[in-house]
């Protein structure tokens, strides 16, 4: 599991205990993601719930083509015998390939995307149709959300080695550059709701930082990679004391608009991700900050209840507020609005943090090995 450990090796000299806390991690996924394998696909999420015994059982439920693809790049990092274990002897062409006979029929941006991402780091022969598709798609002058739109560049900078995909590429890197406040928000040409136009979350950061970052190594992009380094040093300025990778932000500002809920995906993944592609791509390192949200991951303040089961395997999804109607997101997002920096407190004595999310989705862990196991191949 570990034929790229350059990665593990940074972090170790930082922090030894975070290092052995990836490692752990890395163990669980591939003792994890055979239970969300149903039938060739992968499920949307293992929901947890207190068996008979009162020990913890994990069901699959749903299914999803993202959270495929994601899987499918985090398994294309492991050696073939572990990958061939993991999807009941199958390989990962095999998964990219059922996912592409859905291609005409796939409408999301961000799905397609994805698919072609996966398919150009397994060399499938699917990419030129993935690529059509995707070209096709992105004609809409529809609004798109952030994320897609990150993926869409990395989709298109892993391919380019592979197929012509140049003028669709500069039209994406321009619409990504373009979209960037201080911050990014959630919606390029439009928003889900007045009150939240200004607001971005934590995964509207992230994956343009890895987008713009490896636009930039992939071809010399002095205006991505700087970009790529606002975003990050704004997100990593405002980081919890205790490590916690906040959820929402005002884009103008840069402010921390409501913290909640902290994610153990973005704590051992995504930000990792994304900032160790920055620091390979000749951005500023962040390792210090990566450590710290790996701590939290093993002993969240907000919580007594561990994060990590080791039997059954479980990485639990997030720590949230108990706040089901997400009170204080909208209070907060509205007061930003209309005052931008202005973050009220009157709700934070009452709704506390600390309900544990008892799921854990595949593509959580798809990430997780792309992360640490990646040395950005392709490029």
């Amino acid at each position: 599991m570990t034929r790229h450990p350059s990665r593990l090796g940074l972090i170790a000299e930082h922090d030894p205990q975070a290092a052995a806390l990836v490692r752990r991690l890395l163990r669980l996924s591939v003792r994890i993601l055979p239970q969300a394998l149903v039938d060739g696909e992968f499920a949307f999420t293992l929901a947890g719930r207190h068996g008979p015994d009162g020990g913890w059982q994990l069901d699959p439920i749903g299914t999803s083509k993202r959270y495929g693809g994601i899987a499918a790049l985090g398994l294309l990092r492991l050696p073939e015998q572990v990958r061939r274990e993991v999807l009941a002897g199958e390989d990962c062409g095999d998964l990219v390939g059922r996912m592409a006979k859905r291609l005409d029929n796939m409408t999301s941006r961000g799905d397609v995307a994805l698919l072609c991402w996966a398919a150009a780091e397994a060399g499938h022969g699917e990419l030129p149709h993935a690529l059509d598709r995707l070209a096709e798609l992105d004609l809409q002058t529809a609004p798109l959300d952030v994320v897609a739109a990150a993926w869409i560049v990395t989709a298109l900078v892993a391919a380019r080695s592979k197929a012509n995909v140049e003028r669709h590429l500069v039209a994406a890197r321009h619409r990504l550059l373009a979209a960037r406040g201080l911050l990014y928000p959630h919606v390029i040409s439009g928003s889900t709701s007045c009150y939240r136009s200004s607001v971005g979350n934590f995964a509207d950061q992230v994956y343009p930082i890895q987008a713009l970052a490896r636009l930039h190594r992939s071809a010399d992009d002095p205006e991505a990679l700087a970009a790529a380094d606002s975003v990050a040093a704004a997100i990593c300025r405002t980081q919890g004391k205790a490590g916690q990778w906040w959820w929402h932000y005002d884009s103008r500002t840069g402010a921390v608009v409501e913290g909640y809920p902290v994610y153990s995906v973005h704590q051992h993944a995504v930000a990792p991700m994304a900032l160790l592609d920055l620091a390979d791509a000749g951005g500023q390192r962040h390792h210090d900050a990566i450590c710290r949200g790996l701590r939290w991951l093993a002993r969240p303040p907000e919580t007594a209840e561990s994060l990590l089961l080791d039997e059954p395997p479980a990485i639990w999804r997030k720590v949230a507020r108990g706040d089901r109607r997400k009170v204080v997101r909208g209070v907060r997002a509205a007061s930003t609005r209309i005052r931008p920096g202005f973050r009220p407190t009157v709700h934070e004595g009452v709704i506390q943090p600390g309900a544990v999310d008892h799921e854990c989705r595949p593509y959580e862990l798809g990430w997780l090995l792309y992360a640490w196991l990646s040395a950005m191949p392709g490029l």
